[in-house]
């Protein structure tokens, strides 16, 4: 299928829910083929050794290689050159010169039945299960932790960290309503010890307003339920944006929030959490760092 050229049906279909008008121009749907400029092909080979770099923490989000980009190669870290690489980065994978799994768009929701296709099937799962059966290592902590960031992408990444000391992660999306604020300080006031929650999230009026909103809803539906919640930010903090040379840009001048500085996203940290603008260090990664801190300090220890 080429550009513009579509099924009867789903020409049929776009007649109808468009009124009759006729559509010019449209995107490239399917694989097509792309003969990108010599320096698209350039910023490609840059992107490719970025997913090298970080092939155990694949797939990445557009965002994070968008910000590996600027730490590592001065790529333009505004809004634009953003939107200019999602664009490419699409191209780039329909004309097969990415591979699709390696980038993770992020946003859909899909929800399968359970099933099995044999009662072998399922002897060889339990049996897969059995191999890799783990008692609760946060079980005797006189904290409980829990991890929430910002952006969903980051969720796999960080589980890689958290769930050997049996902390769960979660993304924060989905706490903007009070009933799910609620509904969450209910669920850590149920528990028979104290939660701690450490957070990830952007150092900008948006992302620090969410955060405190977030904190000081939740302290206080979880004391008047009968539980205790504490938060601590872990990430972006404007300490580490100094030390580890993050990009930053300055605030959006139609934001009249309370917020002094530079901001920061909290994708600007590599998945493995080295800073981006420095050689790798041979310490362990800074997000890895302080979960186990916290960890330790709880009494926790990672699975053998």
């Amino acid at each position: 299928m080429t550009r513009g050229f579509y099924s009867t049906s789903a020409t049929r279909q776009a007649v109808h829910l468009l009124g009759g008008v006729q559509r010019m121009r449209t995107r490239v749907r399917g694989f097509a083929p792309w003969s990108p400029e010599k320096a698209t092909l350039a910023l490609l080979d840059q992107v490719q050794g970025i997913l090298d770099e970080y092939v155990d923490h694949l797939p990445l989000t557009i965002r994070q290689i968008f910000y590996r980009l600027v730490g590592a190669h001065d790529y333009e870290k505004t809004e634009r050159a953003y939107q200019r690489l999602v664009e490419q980065l699409n191209r780039a994978r329909r004309a097969r010169m990415i591979p699709m799994d390696v980038i993770r768009d992020d946003g859909g929701v899909i929800s399968k039945p359970d099933h099995w296709d044999s009662a072998e099937q399922f002897v060889a799962a339990i049996r897969a299960m059995a191999k890799s059966f783990t008692l609760d290592h946060s079980t005797g902590q006189k904290t409980r932790l829990v991890v929430i960031c910002e952006a969903g992408g980051m969720v796999p990444q960080l589980a890689r960290v958290a769930h050997p000391f049996g902390v769960m992660v979660m993304s924060g999306g989905g706490f903007d309503s009070t009933t799910d604020r609620h509904n969450f300080a209910a669920a850590l006031a149920g528990h028979d010890r104290p939660t701690e929650v450490l957070h990830i999230g952007d150092h900008d009026p948006s992302g620090v307003s969410m955060f405190l909103a977030f904190l000081e809803d939740v302290e206080a539906f979880t004391r008047e339920l009968g539980g205790s919640a504490i938060f601590t930010r872990l990430a972006v903090t404007p300490q580490q944006i100094g030390e580890y040379r993050l990009p930053t840009a300055p605030p959006k001048a139609t934001d009249r929030r309370a917020f002094a500085g530079e901001t920061c996203q909290a994708e600007a940290l590599p998945p493995n959490g080295s800073p981006i603008s420095c050689a790798p260090p041979s310490n362990a990664a800074l997000i890895s760092v302080c979960l186990i801190m916290c960890c330790s300090r709880n009494g926790a220890s990672a699975a053998n």
